[in-house]
């Protein structure tokens, strides 16, 4: 956890976007910068961030090290493109169900809201037992 005054010390470095109490969010160039230091250059990532101006006791070892093998690891799987992009947030969206033909998904839905109705009784009768 970061205090406020360490929170307004890392939104001063050119290479914080945001940071709140439990993180950090990185400038996408700093991520290539640093992916580059590390293969190319054969810097630490201590080295590295301490380069970059951040006070290593402040954001943790474990952090730095973490964050540059996850950047590493996107890097080498998915490209630099993929590593440039801002991804906090996103989530993947669930693939939609398609039915050959309507009796089918009248079926699943019927099937759903069966389910649906008995896990709703299973609740119901669970909040009448703690009431007890």
């Amino acid at each position: 956890m970061f205090t406020q005054e360490q929170i307004k010390e890392l939104l001063k470095n050119n290479n914080v976007n945001g940071c709140s109490p439990k993180s950090i969010t990185y400038k996408k160039e700093f991520k290539l910068k640093a992916v580059k230091q590390y293969q190319n250059d054969g810097y630490s990532s201590r080295m590295i961030f301490e380069e970059a101006g951040f006070d290593i006791n402040v954001i943790g070892r474990k952090r730095a090290v973490d964050s540059l093998l996850r950047w590493r690891n996107t890097y080498n799987k998915k490209g630099e493109k993929e590593l440039m992009k801002a991804r906090r947030g996103r989530h993947k969206k669930r693939a939609k169900m398609i039915f050959k033909d309507k009796n089918k998904e009248i079926e699943y839905l019927e099937a759903k809201v069966k389910y649906l109705n008995a896990e709703n009784d299973f609740l119901a009768k669970l909040r009448g037992l703690k009431r007890e």
